[in-house]
């Protein structure tokens, strides 16, 4: 609990750093109680034993046990290219009403009997037989317009080419990472994504994480050839063109990290 309020500190400490424009502090604090936070897991892997293991942990334990306690829209996704990768990984999305709910949840989660007896393999695994390498654990929050995350409706065709892209947006310093949270919000960078249909899950800040000043957020396509499509209508709107010519959002993003993802056969999302 304590590291959250201090991740939560430091991330009110980086919105401060510059103003993203006058608004009165009731609706401010209004739609920021509204804003939900989440917890991007990042499961590395070894070898195809240590995937299926984790596999049957989150599909038969852990995403059943975060359903019985009102959790009920958890991604789970790998990369695509996953079987041949040297280190493979799943990333598990898991959407909450506050920190403390997070803070909260392995107290919950041990309490569960069932749970407890789902995962026994992963839950119990000894030293010698370990069910993954690491876990990455990654702390955000909701951008104001767009408070809570979204499950694609839209989607079409079969589920095992839909994409989902994940992009991590890095900046100079805690001012740019501002700028660029602005753009997306009062900019209106949101809204673009909304027209031109990019099925996005969530956009958000990072609060924790080890690439900060940092924000991340989710899209989705039916396939690679519409994700190529949706971007390159992207690239050519006037709007966008516009916009990134803005000199108040001049060189607010340093690094860039894209990853493409298959949804598992029993993700939520």
């Amino acid at each position: 609990m304590r590291r959250i309020a201090l991740a939560l500190l430091i991330a009110l400490s980086i919105r401060n750093v510059s103003g993203s424009g006058p608004s009165h502090p009731t609706t401010r604090n209004s739609r920021a109680a509204k804003q939900e936070f989440f917890a991007l897991r990042v499961y590395q892997l070894k070898n195809k034993e240590q995937e299926d293991r984790v596999d049957a942990y989150l599909k038969n334990a852990l995403l059943p046990a975060l359903h019985r306690l009102d959790i009920s829209e958890v991604g789970v996704f790998r990369p695509v290219g996953n079987d041949t990768a040297a280190i493979r990984r799943i990333y598990v999305l898991i959407p909450v009403h506050s920190p403390e709910q997070l803070a909260t949840l392995p107290a919950s989660l041990a309490s569960d009997a069932l749970y407890r007896a789902d995962g026994k393999d992963y839950l119990e695994a000894t030293f010698d037989n370990i069910p993954y390498l690491r876990i990455e654990s990654i702390l955000l929050q909701a951008f104001p317009d767009m408070p809570r995350h979204k499950a694609p409706k839209a989607l079409q065709g079969p589920a095992a080419e839909r994409v989902y892209e994940l992009r991590s947006y890095e900046s100079p310093t805690e001012k740019y990472f501002t700028s660029k949270v602005k753009m997306f919000n009062e900019g209106g960078e949101i809204g673009l994504f909304q027209k031109l249909g990019f099925n996005a899950v969530f956009y958000a800040s990072v609060l924790s994480g080890g690439h900060m000043p940092n924000l991340m957020y989710m899209t989705s396509f039916d396939n690679m050839a519409a994700r190529e499509e949706h971007w390159k209508s992207f690239s050519n709107d006037p709007f966008w063109k516009t916009l990134s010519a803005s000199p108040e959002y001049q060189h607010n993003v340093s690094h860039i990290d894209i990853v493409f993802l298959h949804p598992a056969e029993y993700s939520d999302l």
